[in-house]
């Protein structure tokens, strides 16, 4: 499928924003972790998911109104929109696509708490 990058642009996706970096933006100034990582599809936001203790991909949402979300996670490239609350489809984004391979999950390693399991959404 192709996309026509206006059209895409409106509605909250633009295929050539770089991902914020390589775990989640707003756990890692805190020294928090992450269940799974999100990248926004506007602006390339990375934030943890919504099993995370900190749900900073959905905080992005609400905070600025950007609303498609890619996983960024290795081997998934899912949509989900938070406007439907549904899955959605979208572009190949700009690369990379996915955390660093030797990055665990949960991560950042170093950080994630012994008893991770039972702290999660």
């Amino acid at each position: 499928m192709t996309y026509d990058f206006t059209v895409t642009a409106l509605r909250g996706i633009d295929p050539q924003a770089t991902p914020s970096g390589p775990g989640c933006a707003d756990c890692d100034p805190e020294h928090g972790w992450w269940f799974h990582l999100r990248r926004c599809a506007q602006c390339g936001h990375i934030g943890c998911c919504d099993s995370s203790p900190s749900q900073h991909a959905t905080a992005h949402f609400t905070e600025t109104g950007h609303p498609l979300i890619q996983s960024y996670e290795p081997g998934e490239d899912w949509f989900w929109d938070y406007e439907t609350a549904s899955e959605a489809e979208g572009p190949h984004l700009a690369a990379p696509t996915h955390h660093p391979l030797d990055q665990p999950a949960p991560g950042p390693r170093g950080h994630v708490p012994a008893n991770w399991q039972s702290l999660l959404h």
